[in-house]
């Protein structure tokens, strides 16, 4: 079987052609990531998505909190026409914005110039010019909704203009505004001139303030005919500090560490997902952190509401089939938060410039199912590739590789868990046959492997943060990560790809990577491509909910 790959366009993409990318991009979302390890914004997501998109450049940027219309440049004939028209201000802006107070007039232009104060902006003789023109374009009791266009492009230019005008966005609480869900802000316009054909072209995004933000996101990311398994509320974030909850196919999984409140109830009646037309039943589960510690009865989900789920179940993720079980003790059989990673093995793709096989290494193959339909000839990513997957779980990893045209040797310490990964192997019409699943510890088989002088060009290592065997003796994710990642590397082979995750959340990413890089170091071996991923947009980052899945990707001379 050949599988067809996975969309190459995610919803949030309005436009592409040759030289642009045109996104709607949800509220909640930064336009790049702040810092090296915090979330991926919009662009490092896009950006390292696709190898067309590995150009991709930044023209102009939106805050975190105000959705609407982005451009990014794909290349450098787009990249210096549209610098050269927003710095002439050719380019044509239009925004929306909601408020909760009367303006005093219904059109006008604020002008002043903008200079940074602490966290905010503010006007000052010492500032950068900044011109904005307002109209009210419709107007009830309680709201105001105008239209602003901004002349210049000044950092929160809108916002400052519209707060010293004595009409705050509503939402925007550093600027003195009500407090509302999400910043009612909105990018609905953008117009200029194609740098290839010099014709001018406009694109626009519609906006409902009163909308939900949290499925918005989720919309943006989520490829509804392929995926139906995605995080709808993680934490704090989401407004919710504690309670995390997940589509699940035709089911929702509520988890948290007490019984749930009349409010979460009602949530759940009413599921925050952009495509929730089939789920029929609502689980929840009391969270422990002493996982080990948790009887079978106690980590066993209670139904809420709806029928009962099948002892069996399937969901789709990017296209692939999975397994999950409410009847298996803590986990359901699939960890949501490494989506992303299993697609990288999936299409082949790491990163820009990043591609699971070395460059002159990928067979080329017939693909029935083509893009075009057409019957044209597509790369099977991984084919010929050895990819082993040490604590394979359910083998979500080695599905993925297998799918992209590897052989896959699946290791884990629990022969439960090795069935269920072959039967996720028969759900995609692969057959376990072909692949090798080996039970027992990884340090004891990384030496017999190592022994027999097997090697891979990919192994994937995603522990837990604690387990214990007899063979192995007691693990501990932040203690033996190093050593786990030595006994790996005779292993892996010149030129080979190393996956290193861990979950373990109070671990910062830094000691992490160094923890790693030092043990690569150590065997006088040399890292000479590397990409580290957080986990994916639906798990989003906040100072009161932190990142805590740190992923790297690889190459190891």
């Amino acid at each position: 079987m050949l599988f067809e790959q996975p969309q190459s366009r995610p919803p949030c993409v309005l436009h592409e052609d040759e030289h642009l990318l045109v996104v709607n991009k949800p509220a909640g979302w930064n336009t790049h990531a702040p810092s090296p390890y915090s979330g991926e914004g919009v662009y490092d997501w896009l950006k390292h998505r696709e190898p067309r998109w590995a150009s991709l450049a930044i023209i102009h940027r939106l805050d975190k909190e105000t959705s609407g219309v982005l451009v990014f440049g794909k290349t450098p004939l787009a990249n210096r026409s549209l610098t050269e028209q927003f710095a002439g201000r050719e380019v044509k802006k239009k925004y929306l914005l909601l408020i909760d107070r009367e303006p005093k007039q219904p059109q006008f232009t604020a002008k002043s110039k903008i200079v940074r104060v602490d966290e905010r902006y503010a006007s000052g003789a010492a500032g950068e010019a900044a011109e904005t023109r307002f109209r009210v374009i419709s107007s009830s009791t309680t709201e105001t909704m105008i239209e602003a266009e901004p002349l210049t492009g000044r950092t929160h230019q809108i916002r400052v203009h519209a707060a010293e005008n004595g009409f705050p966005i509503l939402g925007d609480t550093l600027y003195g505004g009500s407090p509302w869900p999400r910043v009612c802000l909105h990018a609905a316009e953008l117009s200029f001139r194609h740098p290839a054909t010099n014709e001018s072209v406009n694109f626009a995004a519609s906006c409902d303030f009163g909308a939900d933000a949290r499925p918005a996101l989720r919309a943006a990311i989520v490829e509804s005919g392929a995926t139906d398994a995605f995080r709808l509320i993680h934490g704090a974030i989401d407004g919710w500090p504690g309670w995390y909850m997940d589509r699940l196919g035709d089911y929702v999984l509520s988890q948290s560490q007490n019984e749930l409140s009349p409010a979460q109830l009602k949530v759940l009646q009413q599921p925050l997902t952009p495509h929730a037309s089939r789920v029929t039943s609502a689980y929840h589960k009391i969270l422990n952190r002493q996982v080990r510690q948790t009887k079978a009865a106690e980590a066993s989900l209670c139904l809420v509401i709806g029928e009962a789920a099948p002892e069996r179940f399937t969901i789709r993720e990017n296209g692939v089939k999975f397994e999950l079980s409410f009847n298996e003790g803590y986990s359901v059989g699939l960890f949501l938060d490494q989506r992303d990673n299993r697609r990288r093995l999936l299409t082949g793709h790491i990163a820009a410039g990043f591609d699971l096989a070395l460059e002159g290494g990928v067979s080329q193959v017939p693909n029935a199912a083509s893009a075009d339909g057409m019957g044209t000839r597509e790369t099977r990513p991984s084919e010929g590739l050895q990819v082993l997957n040490c604590f394979a779980y359910t083998c979500g990893f080695s599905v993925c590789a297998a799918l992209g045209g590897a052989r896959t040797t699946s290791l884990d310490l629990s022969k439960k868990y090795l069935e269920w990964g072959k039967r996720n192997f028969t759900l995609n019409d692969l057959d376990p046959v072909q692949h090798d699943f080996i039970y027992g510890d990884t340090f004891d088989w990384l030496k017999r492997l190592a022994k027999k002088r097997r090697a891979f060009d990919v192994v994937l290592l995603d522990p837990p943060t604690f387990s214990q065997s007899k063979e192995g003796g007691v693990f501990r994710a932040e203690k033996d990560y190093g050593r786990l990642v030595a006994a790996t590397l005779p292993v892996l082979k010149p030129g080979g790809v190393l996956f290193a995750s861990t979950n373990a959340a109070e671990w910062k990413p830094e000691e992490f990577l160094a923890e790693v890089e030092q043990s690569i170091r150590g065997a006088r071996r040399k890292i000479i491509q590397q990409h580290y991923v957080p986990q994916p947009p639906d798990f989003p980052v906040s100072r009161d909910e932190p990142a805590y899945l740190k992923t790297v990707w690889l190459r190891v001379a």
